[in-house]
């Protein structure tokens, strides 16, 4: 089983930037994709971006340019770093791992806000 903890969200203004981690642990050795998914008020959550354990990455298209995934092997952790954000990029982030069996597991989740 793995566990996945968020940190770094917060209140950023318009054309600002965020970053946020996910740290992992339990059997970090088993994770086949972490990705980042968000969910505003009021609406379904959706994909953000993913990373396997190849390294391809994959982008939803309303942060492509914007957004950038990476992780440090070494620290069994995932980053999400957001660049020029945009109100509409306020919503709850969360950090998510498939492992290779299939299971999924999900973080708690940070808030992300705008202000204007």
């Amino acid at each position: 089983q793995v566990q996945l903890v968020e940190s770094g969200g917060g209140l950023v203004q318009p054309g600002g930037s965020l970053g946020l981690s996910c740290a992992a642990s339990g059997s970090t050795f088993s994770i086949n994709v972490m990705a980042w998914y968000r969910q505003a008020p009021g609406k379904q959550r959706e994909v953000v971006a993913g990373l396997s354990r190849g390294g391809s990455t994959r982008y939803a298209d309303s942060v492509k340019g914007r957004f950038a995934i990476s992780r440090d092997n070494a620290k069994n952790t995932e980053y999400l770093q957001m660049n020029r954000l945009e109100p509409e990029d306020t919503a709850d982030y969360y950090c998510n791992a498939v492992s290779t069996d299939g299971v999924r597991e999900w973080g708690q989740g940070t808030q992300v806000s705008g202000s204007s």
